[in-house]
């Protein structure tokens, strides 16, 4: 792709005269561009975000910035990754439909979308900070998680449309490259951009990137991200891209999105929830929050038996692609041969789940993009206790996930963490 016009970021001055001729911005907000009324909403690490509200109603408008915005123009970002998103937001409203937002209309050479209003919804991480406890969330998480990632494998697509997929979503290499040094590499050595809660961590930092154990497990990991093109992964999978109310869940912002391992997006996701429930101690000004620990916990086993659940019964309804072909097991008979390899399928994706898991949970408060479930903590002491936990629990899903059974062991463990006196 080649820009055939100059990029010009938008500001709230001059998008309605920049947009203001779009037929799809006039039909959902009125002819009158001279009273919309903008305002940047951005918050994110890369991009110019904008409610723009006109008599008819409201759009969201993003725009990516040549720039990581979160750095600064020292580090330059192509503006085509908005490309992949727009074309991932496609694919993922036609494998898991009413789940993203609606898209009305894309410009590729100024890297703009212009999607639907979400409303009343808020950010997810906002809402379990606020100890929100959402009826939906962990079913919603689970059934788009194995909808998204079967119907976009070889396990359901015919192998030319499957492989011209693929070619189209390797070209975003400068956000996959964000994703394995940052992930994998830079939390566990003195990498610049890195910061953390000091000197409160200082300790366990020192000896986090002392342990080659945990070194040698997270290069596995960022080996199968880089070689293990499964499927389309939404890429960036966290409580901070996903907008919930009481009823409704949708999912956002999956610039990151290219094929690699099924079970990177699904450790992502549950890492947060467990960050979330070790910095519930934080958030506690008023009142107790066991609750809420409570519910994240089981969020968690939701999101995970959904997932199974909702993989398995489109593995047996779906199986259409070049792998585990009917024709070797159903066609022939042999039922059991195909519930035997599907077990071998789950069976690896939870195993890297929770690999992809616990690098989550340290590059979130080790690297660069750290969250505000932590964040929002004024107290550091009361930060770092919290944070402390979560480094401990990350650590022991990274090198022993291949001899950890159940979630139950898992959350069991996090209870008996949460409990510990810690620095």
């Amino acid at each position: 792709m080649t820009d055939t016009k100059p990029f010009v970021a938008l500001c709230p001055e001059t998008l309605p005269q920049r947009l203001g001729g779009l037929a799809a911005l006039i039909e959902k907000l009125g002819e009158n561009q001279g009273s919309w009324r903008v305002k940047e909403v951005g918050d994110g690490n890369l991009n110019l975000v904008f409610i723009v509200e006109g008599e008819r109603g409201k759009v969201i408008v993003k725009q990516a910035l040549p720039y990581v915005r979160l750095v600064g123009e020292s580090w330059p970002l192509p503006l085509k990754r908005s490309y992949f998103e727009y074309h991932a937001l496609m694919r993922q409203s036609d494998r898991d439909p009413g789940m993203v937002p609606e898209i009305f209309h894309f410009d590729v050479d100024q890297a703009i979308i212009v999607m639907e209003f979400l409303s009343p919804h808020i950010i997810l991480r906002r809402a379990l900070i606020e100890g929100q406890r959402l009826p939906r969330i962990g079913r919603d998480l689970g059934l788009f998680a194995a909808r998204t990632l079967f119907r976009g494998s070889d396990l359901a697509m015919t192998a030319r449309e499957r492989k011209q997929d693929l070619a189209l979503f390797s070209d975003n290499v400068e956000l996959c490259d964000i994703t394995e040094n940052l992930v994998f590499s830079d939390p566990y050595f003195e990498a610049s951009l890195n910061r953390h809660t000091s000197p409160q961590l200082d300790g366990i930092v020192a000896e986090l990137r002392a342990d080659r154990d945990l070194k040698v497990e997270a290069q596995k990991l960022k080996h199968l991200f880089a070689t293990k093109a499964e499927t389309l992964l939404h890429g960036d999978l966290h409580t901070g891209s996903v907008m919930v109310t009481m009823d409704e869940t949708r999912v956002i912002d999956p610039e990151f999105a290219f094929y690699g391992p099924i079970a990177f997006d699904v450790g992502m996701m549950i890492a947060n929830f467990w960050m979330s429930y070790f910095s519930q101690a934080g958030h506690e000004q008023n009142g107790n929050r066991e609750a809420m620990r409570d519910y994240l916990l089981n969020v968690i086993e939701t999101i995970w038996a959904t997932f199974c659940e909702e993989f398995s019964d489109l593995w047996r309804s779906e199986r259409n692609g070049i792998l585990y072909q009917r024709s070797l097991f159903e066609d022939r008979g042999d039922l059991l041969g195909a519930e035997q390899a599907l077990d071998h399928v789950l069976h690896e994706i939870w195993t890297d789940m929770l690999g992809f898991a616990g690098v989550e949970i340290h590059r979130r408060i080790l690297g660069l993009a750290h969250n505000a479930d932590f964040e929002t903590i004024a107290d550091l002491d009361l930060r770092a206790r919290c944070e402390c936990k979560a480094l401990k629990l990350g650590r022991h899903l990274a090198v022993n996930r291949r001899h950890i059974h159940s979630l139950a062991e898992i959350n069991s463990l996090a209870k008996r963490l949460e409990k510990e006196t810690v620095i």
